[in-house]
């Protein structure tokens, strides 16, 4: 949806949203044509029923933007608000890892890199956007930035109370979390 935005059909002067998001698409293909390489059928299936049903997706939002829609302020609204949607929904992702963290007192599940990475993707889009004044590429990444410190902050708060254990501890931990949803927050079922 991005390298749709950054297209100068679309939102003119976006060389650096188009190269990056092609790039990254590229990566992505290379990934997901691993994936599919080495899977058993069934994961292959839903793999390939999710890959149909996104390019399903995006056909009919290419025909809505190049075909329905006249210049570019109104391209770069829709397409724009797209990416605003599906990217905040990226940022967002951690936030079950980040209820798991608060719960277990314990960041064995949020690496580290990764809360870090989502964390400086953010502020050098934020910094971009803030340049070029583009919301549709600021609102999703200052929004990033916050998700991302606020990984970084529970990072720090709950890493000396982390079990590095091994499969035991793990075990133990999901056991107990099961319990605690079954019976509720006071032990009653």
């Amino acid at each position: 949806m991005w390298v749709l935005y950054g297209l100068p059909i679309v939102h003119p002067d976006s060389l650096l949203v188009i190269t990056i998001n092609g790039t990254g698409f590229f990566i992505e293909v290379f990934y997901i044509s691993m994936f599919i390489t080495f899977s058993d059928w069934p994961k292959r299936r839903k793999m390939f029923i999710a890959l149909l049903l996104e390019a399903i997706f995006f056909a009919i939002v290419v025909v809505i933007t190049l075909v329905g829609l006249h210049g570019t302020k109104s391209r770069s609204l829709f397409v724009g608000i797209l990416c605003v949607i599906f990217n905040i929904m990226m940022y967002a992702s951690p936030l079950t890892v980040m209820k798991r963290v608060i719960k277990t007192k314990s960041v064995k599940y949020m690496p580290f890199s990764l809360s870090l990475a989502n964390f400086a993707n953010g502020i050098v889009w934020s910094i971009y956007a803030l340049i070029k004044l583009d919301p549709f590429v600021l609102v999703p990444n200052g929004l990033g930035t916050l998700s991302g410190l606020v990984q970084l902050v529970l990072f720090a708060t709950y890493y000396r109370t982390t079990k590095w254990g091994d499969e035991e501890d793990t075990n133990k931990q999901e056991i107990e979390l099961q319990k605690s949803a079954e019976t509720g927050q006071d032990g009653q079922p």
